[in-house]
């Protein structure tokens, strides 16, 4: 059944772009498996927020949570490495990946009703505190306990194909085996005390090697949605993404 799963996913995201007439390019996602049960997902509660949720809020008889990070292309990668603000392709990219990702978990719930097994759809983005900007579904936290990769200093997921991508996650009764969740750093910084370009990277002093602040942070994601507002919600940056050693590979593992 894993193999099945992993086959669904990979091929509707490789014809996706082409099917919808989209200009995002991506590349084959990362998978992985989490135990509903995990204790890891009570811990969340604390690192995360009180508020967020456990795999069984949204399914009751819940079993496995199914993670997969789909990476960008090298062409919407480049595209957003000068400048301030965040480059029309990204914007663009960033608005298609929240449809694949909703069309990806519909098209994934549809066929696993079809084998007799119940999921749910969780939204790419969005679904946070507007004041405290935190979620209280963090796909990229699931995505960690799953076992895809570890955080970097800029607070994003370092998969095996980098940190340039968006991520996305569903609840299912379908029990399959978890993924192995690797206990080691993917973040050069975190790994050897070297790197620390992302915090160059950030145009507007929010990212620093001891603090985060998600206002500036956010600040300047909704500064690019008014850049880019003919064409549609865009509060996007991804500078600290760009440009940096773990952008496309898990530097410590090359």
């Amino acid at each position: 059944m894993r193999n099945k799963v992993e086959t669904m996913i990979k091929e509707f995201v490789k014809h996706y772009a082409e099917s919808k007439g989209f200009k995002t390019k991506w590349k084959e996602p990362l998978i992985a498996y989490a135990d509903a049960e995990d204790k890891m997902f009570y811990e969340l509660k604390v690192v995360v927020s009180y508020s967020h949720a456990l795999p069984k809020d949204f399914l009751q008889e819940a079993k496995t949570v199914i993670t997969y990070f789909i990476p960008f292309d090298d062409t919407v990668i480049r595209s957003n490495i000068d400048g301030r603000e965040s480059s029309r392709v990204w914007a663009i990219a960033y608005i298609e990946t929240n449809q694949l990702i909703a069309d990806l978990n519909t098209y994934i719930n549809e066929e696993l009703k079809n084998m007799g097994f119940n999921g749910t759809i969780i939204p790419a983005t969005h679904n946070f505190d507007k004041r405290k900007l935190i979620s209280d579904w963090s796909h990229r936290h699931v995505a960690f306990i799953a076992g895809l990769g570890s955080f970097g200093l800029n607070n994003m997921l370092i998969t095996d194909k980098g940190c340039c991508g968006r991520i996305g996650s569903l609840v299912t009764d379908l029990k399959i085996e978890s993924s192995e969740r690797k206990n080691r750093e993917y973040c050069l910084f975190r790994h050897n005390g070297t790197c620390k370009k992302c915090i160059d990277r950030c145009v507007n002093d929010a990212l620093k090697v001891d603090c985060y602040d998600r206002h500036k942070c956010y600040e300047i994601c909704l500064n690019n949605d008014k850049v880019h507002l003919d064409i549609g919600l865009t509060d996007v940056c991804g500078k600290c993404l760009v440009g940096i050693p773990c952008s496309t590979i898990n530097p410590v593992k090359k």
